[in-house]
């Protein structure tokens, strides 16, 4: 389905992103502790608000 060439380029490129995805996080790790503190309380926020959506629609239907 793929050829050799294909699949040591997809490997060498995971490889590359993850390691630019981490050095960019660390550069950018103190700005994120100072400006985006608490942001976890929107995230359970969020998916309450989903999981509400879904218990409304299960009770609907009965």
């Amino acid at each position: 389905m793929f050829s050799t060439g294909q699949l040591i380029f997809a490997a060498l490129f995971f490889i590359a992103f993850v390691i630019a995805t981490t050095y960019a996080y660390k550069g950018d790790k103190l700005l994120h502790q100072k400006f985006y503190k608490g942001s976890y309380k929107i995230l359970i926020g969020f998916i309450l608000f989903i999981l509400l959506l879904f218990v409304i629609k299960i009770v609907g239907k009965r």
